[in-house]
């Protein structure tokens, strides 16, 4: 389970208009200082060019996604994007999930990760799909995701 100091730090980052924040703004404690270093080693915060500034990466938002949080990983004008949202809506409204999209364009690492396999979908941390959704999987991982 995730320690609360550090899902405090990562949560942080989901105020409104929030993309970085200093160690200052985050509490320059040491047991802070440490955290946000362990945060940097894992991949879920990175440098910004501000000193001692952090941005949250995707990797650090998805792990605090829910069990029934999905993320689509996509980019316009894209036809399997829209025919995976399209198949996964009502899924997604018979299990109460919340869908989060993410355009893979506004984002040069996302971009590199995913550019040839959208969409790709998550289900809270981890990956559930990628091009196309099989909606009886889908379904069984939400369901089993409830229990």
């Amino acid at each position: 389970m995730m320690q609360e100091m550090t899902r405090k730090i990562l949560a942080a980052f989901d105020r409104r208009g929030v993309r970085a924040l200093s160690l200052t703004e985050l509490g320059e404690r040491s047991d802070v200082i440490t955290i946000v270093a362990q945060l940097v080693e894992r991949g879920w915060l990175r440098a910004t060019e501000t000193a001692e500034t952090y941005a949250r990466t995707e990797g650090g938002r998805l792990q605090l996604a829910g069990p029934h949080d999905v993320t689509i990983y996509s980019r316009p004008g894209c036809h399997l994007c829209e025919e995976a949202k399209t198949q996964m809506a009502p899924v997604l409204k018979e299990f109460g999930a919340r869908l989060t999209e993410i355009n893979i364009d506004e984002d040069a690492e996302l971009r590199a990760r995913y550019d040839h396999d959208v969409p790709v979908i998550f289900l809270g941390a981890r990956k559930a799909a990628k091009h196309r959704i099989d909606l009886a999987q889908f379904r069984r991982q939400l369901r089993d995701a409830s229990s």
